[in-house]
């Protein structure tokens, strides 16, 4: 899934999904860099710097390897490209 997400914050980019998702929204309390996660039922994420918040998000994964994160999606809005890993963990579908 590529969707362009837009800067908030200086910690953290988001895309308004389409329609909305199923939501399970916890009080999550510290949020990590790499962490995906759903506001609402319809905004999806990604944190690149960690810190805390008193906000409720459902949690939908997180980037396996966050180093680097940051300096990759910069300080504006950014095109981000979602797969989930192989089951070994070890990349994309198809192969490295």
């Amino acid at each position: 899934m590529t969707v362009n997400m837009k800067e908030l914050n200086g910690n953290e980019k988001y895309y308004d999904l389409p329609a909305p998702l199923p939501e399970s929204a916890e009080r999550i309390g510290e949020l990590h860099a790499g962490d995906l996660m759903l506001f609402g039922s319809d905004c999806l994420v990604l944190f690149y710097e960690d810190f805390d918040t008193e906000y409720r998000y459902t949690r939908l994964g997180a980037v396996q390897d966050p180093s680097g994160l940051a300096r990759a999606l910069g300080r504006g809005d950014v095109t981000v490209t979602f797969f989930l890993a192989d089951r070994a963990g070890d990349g994309p579908p198809g192969g490295p």
